[in-house]
Order: structure tokens, then sequence, then C-alpha cells
């Protein structure tokens, strides 16, 4: 079981739990404003079938991985991270899933490295391609807040002050609470912030590269963020076996609403791979 994993110099925290003989572990990659916590009531489930479930804070959030450019949050840097967990955990593949951001990078690692995935599990974010198609189909309102985010400094105002509750409270309650000791008071405000700003610097190919392992896609009918045209026009960038989940009546953050449901997901993906697939 490890602590930490490194890459070029930074070093990344990990939740590492259940067993550490399963054949092949599970990655679980958070999003945005998350932590790996946003996964411990998934994970339970998920050891006690007997899975080894890791979980990293990622570039930006673990606080001896936190580069000062943005050109360090770009997509080929954050998918080559989750490249060298697999390489500390000695695992030649991974069963991979990811929830917002993270389902941003799962999505780029399946296509650059599909030899070392074995099951992709990908929660809200569909595939880059689909998300781009669905732009003019009702997706770009729903992403105004990026364009909010590459302003310097501004955003970084906004979400410290609704945290804190000096300004406008930002989700429920318990969402803003998270959001300020988890996020805010823990500085990893801005690294998660510069994974938008690198969205520019990005690989362009990966828009049109379609996923060629097993997958899984799963999202939610109340989720403000993400439109029906992105998530149905996955089913198009998969050419391998394939399920596309709806959550009725859930929002954006799937982990937390329905970790069961997820658990459910996940263990089923995995379970459709062969024995031989496994070895």
């Amino acid at each position: 079981m490890i602590t930490e994993f490194s890459r070029g110099g930074y070093i990344f925290d990990v939740i590492d739990s259940g067993p550490a003989d399963s054949a092949i572990p599970v990655v679980l990659l958070h999003g945005f404003p998350e932590r790996a916590s946003c996964w411990e009531s998934v994970t339970p489930i998920l050891n006690q079938a007997g899975l080894r479930t890791v979980a990293p804070d990622q570039r930006g959030y673990s606080p001896r991985a936190r580069p000062g450019q943005v050109r360090d949050y770009r997509m080929s840097e954050l998918g080559a991270d989750v490249i060298a967990l697999a390489d500390a955990l000695d695992a030649p593949r991974v069963h991979l899933v990811g929830h917002d951001w993270g389902a941003a990078v799962a999505w780029a690692v399946a296509a650059d490295h599909p030899d070392r995935v074995a099951t992709l599990t990908a929660l809200a974010v569909p595939h880059p391609g689909a998300y781009l198609r669905a732009m003019p189909r009702g997706q770009l309102l729903r992403s105004w807040y990026m364009g909010l985010f590459q302003i310097p400094r501004l955003p970084e105002w906004l979400i410290s002050t609704g945290a804190s509750g000096r300004g406008p409270q930002i989700g429920s309650p318990g969402f803003t609470e998270t959001l300020r000791t988890d996020i805010v008071e823990y500085g990893a405000l801005t690294g998660g912030l510069n994974w938008y700003r690198a969205m520019r610097l990005g690989d362009r190919s990966l828009y049109g590269r379609k996923i060629t392992v097993p997958t899984t896609y799963m999202w939610a009918d109340r989720d403000i963020f993400l439109s029906r045209a992105g998530a149905r026009g996955c089913a198009a960038m998969v050419d391998a076996p394939y399920e596309f989940r709806v959550l009725e009546g859930v929002d954006h953050w799937i982990p937390q609403r329905r970790p069961e449901v997820v658990a459910e997901a996940i263990l089923a993906r995995v379970a459709s791979i062969s024995d031989d697939d496994e070895g």
C-alpha cells in the first residue's frame, strides 16, 4: 500500500485502501472543486467486493505538487501523472474512474494509453469530442463559468469570499463548508483553477480520437453544467463495449449523491472483462 507517489519532482498524496493483492487496482480521479475524499462513500463498497482503490489528490491539490505555471496543468501533464501512479503501483493496467475534471483526464488517458487502461468509468463529463460538438446545442450556455475562470485572481477572490461567508454562498451549506476547508483553506484553489486556464494549451487531437477500452459513462439529468446532447454523443466516441447510464433526479455531484449506484456501475464494468483480459 502507498501513501504517495512522485513525478518530475512533485509528490502526490493518495488514499490507498482495500486488498493489496487485487489483480487490477481501481484508480479514482476527483474533479473540481474536490479532492480524493470525494470517493469516501464509494471506496468501502469496492473494497468489500475485493478491489483495491487508489485515489490521488491530483496536480494543484496535493501540497507538494502545485506548480506555479499554467502550462504545467496541460492535459498531457495531468495524464502523465496518472501513468506515474500506475507505475508506482507496479500495475501494468488499471481500472480508471473519474468524475468531472477527473473524467476528462480519464478519457485522455484511455485515448493516449489504452494499453494501460483495463476499463473506463466516466462520471458527468463526456468524451471531449462529444462535449465540443454539444456546444451549439446548449452546452455553451452551461460552460459560461469557464470564461470567468480565465481571468487572473478574480475567480479566486469570488470563490474565497463566497466560501468564507463574506460573499454569496456557493451551493448548499454542506458544499460550501467542504469548499472552504478542503480547497480554499487547503491552498488548492489556484491549482484547481489552473486546470481551466490550461485548456487552451491542450491537445486538440483528443476531440476526434475514439476510446478502445470497455467504457461506462454516467450522466445525471439535473446536472446544470453538462448537457444531455454531450452525454448522448459519447456513444459515437467509443469503439468498444459501452454502457450509458442516466441518473434521474440527481445533480452534478454523482459520487456523493449516489455512491452505491456509482460503485455498482464500476463493479459491473470491472466484471465485464474476462479472466484472460485481467491477466
